[in-house]
């Protein structure tokens, strides 16, 4: 197909709050643009402050519901459906590509109305997500079913997540992984002076959620403060450490701890770059972790916790070191490791560095608009027949 395509990304969560999908949603339609088509995305969203994709269109005011571990913020009106029919009779769009399509009633009412050629994209991975606990207290699988049934193209970020979603909905599943956009983390890109002191810099990115660890990685660092005093624990996301995080804190009296709180894309890699080690100790319910490839990117050496997600990204001992999920010793041990043993550290940098290439994001996003393609062009050979 050598004409430009009319494409609808829709995100069933807040779009005003980071996290992995709305990223993911951004880059592709950054990359899509590029090539000269014409790229919408639709999402619940908070506050349009900080939002700057010109053919953003917000599709109600998400809620904050608990699950997983985390709190998804997604659109439980069924108000908004006449809004839908009505927007998607007029852009006429060529693809609806959804992304963790029954997360919230957002995108679930998208494909139920779309006429259009419908892909999906599932990032989800470990206990059923609220989409699905929604769906199956409810009773309302066989909607659910008659709804995938719509779907042409399906894409899991990953092996593991792929297997998940199979035991919900059987499907011929593409794995076709998150992105990175490699142009971003040049060597122009500067660290924070003020932090490049002869510290040690220990880096933790992410929101303050339980699943993603944070209270393993303070248990670690209190292990070896003593044995590397000149070390320091930098913060990077939103939300405040939990009781657990801030008791651990408190009862160590831990000193060189820098909670950042929540920042822009330019500053995240600006703390990359200033980071000696990256660690991300989440406790499982990641389908891959961007934050791996961001880390990659800027050259840095990764300590992760062993999960399903991290495995499938990070190969233990070559381009990063995996420990065992909730073992602050573990976790401890691998950074005292890296720390006395500047060629390994050295050695996990470049090779992280290395593979990285491969999830460069026009890579990534040609393999989705293939999809596009075959499936546009299987639809039309159908009409035909």
């Amino acid at each position: 197909m050598d004409h430009p395509i009319k494409i609808a990304l829709v995100s069933g969560f807040d779009y005003a709050f980071p996290g992995g999908i709305n990223d993911h949603i951004r880059n592709l339609a950054i990359q899509f643009d590029e090539w000269g088509h014409s790229v919408y995305i639709l999402a619940p969203c908070s506050t349009q402050d900080n939002i700057h994709e010109p053919n953003f269109i917000p599709m109600g005011k998400p809620v904050p519901i608990p699950g997983s571990g985390s709190i998804a913020r997604v659109s439980l009106s069924v108000l908004l459906r006449p809004r839908i029919k009505k927007l998607l009779e007029e852009k006429k769009f060529d693809i609806i590509h959804v992304h963790n399509p029954f997360a919230g009633f957002l995108t679930a009412n998208v494909l139920s109305l779309s006429n259009a050629v419908n892909i999906a994209t599932f990032h989800g991975f470990g206990s059923p997500g609220l989409g699905y606990q929604i769906i199956y207290k409810l009773g309302a699988s066989k909607i659910a079913k008659r709804y995938f049934k719509k779907l042409d193209g399906l894409i899991a970020v990953s092996e593991p997540a792929r297997e998940f979603i199979s035991n919900y909905f059987p499907g011929d599943y593409k794995v076709i992984p998150n992105g990175i956009r490699l142009e971003s983390y040049t060597d122009n890109v500067k660290p924070f002076a003020h932090l490049k002191n002869g510290m040690i810099n220990l880096l933790f990115v992410g929101r303050l959620e339980k699943r993603k660890g944070l209270k393993y990685l303070l248990a670690a660092y209190r292990r070896i403060k003593c044995d590397f005093p000149n070390i320091r624990l930098i913060i990077v996301g939103p939300g405040k450490p939990d009781q657990d995080s801030q008791r651990i804190i408190n009862e160590g009296n831990l000193k060189d701890i820098i909670l950042v709180g929540p920042v822009s894309d330019e500053d995240k890699i600006r703390y990359y770059k200033t980071a000696d080690i990256f660690c991300s100790p989440a406790t499982g319910h990641e389908s891959f972790g961007i934050v791996l490839l961001e880390a990659m990117a800027a050259r840095k050496p990764i300590i992760a916790t062993s999960i399903e997600g991290y495995s499938s990204v990070i190969t233990n001992g070559i381009d990063g070191i995996l420990v065992p999920p909730k073992n602050d010793y573990a976790l401890a041990d691998a950074i005292k490791s890296l720390l006395n043993t500047p060629k390994l550290l050295d050695t996990i940098s470049n090779n992280g560095h290395k593979k990285v290439e491969q999830f460069q994001w026009n890579k990534i996003a040609r393999s989705i608009m293939d999809m596009y393609i075959s499936c546009l062009n299987s639809k039309v050979n159908t009409r035909n027949e």
